[in-house]
């Protein structure tokens, strides 16, 4: 065996999708579209898929016990947005519930909404570098 070889490791390059399920797909992949601008999975070749900017993407599994979001959530996505205060004034008036956003020094600034079946969602704008 080559030296190359042994050293090899499969190195993610990025998220290929993300996959969940919902009481009504359709549905939801619609709300996603019109208030997040997520394009819904592609079922035939002339459909355009999402497509995101290249960023950073944290990968954290959280503790079982975690009160970070809700114990009957396996997971929350957050989504990497350009500007909180835009994204909150259209969704608010969209009728979509905004918590209020926080403010981590370094880290950037935060906000929670939820889909139309609960799933937790995080919206976060990245400190300036």
């Amino acid at each position: 065996m080559r030296h190359e070889e042994e050293a090899y490791m499969v190195k993610v390059l990025g998220i290929g999708g993300l996959f969940f399920r919902a009481k009504d797909p359709a549905a939801l992949a619609e709300w996603y579209q019109k208030h997040l601008g997520i394009d819904p999975a592609p079922t035939d070749a002339t459909m355009a898929p999402w497509t995101t900017e290249t960023g950073t993407t944290v990968f954290s599994p959280f503790d079982e016990e975690t009160d970070y979001f809700a114990k009957d959530k396996a997971f929350m996505l957050n989504f990497r947005i350009e500007n909180l205060d835009a994204a909150l004034e259209e969704l608010s008036a969209a009728g979509v519930e905004c918590g209020d956003p926080l403010d981590m020094d370094g880290v950037g600034r935060f906000t929670r909404i939820h889909d139309p079946e609960g799933n937790p969602i995080e919206l976060w704008e990245p400190a300036s570098t």
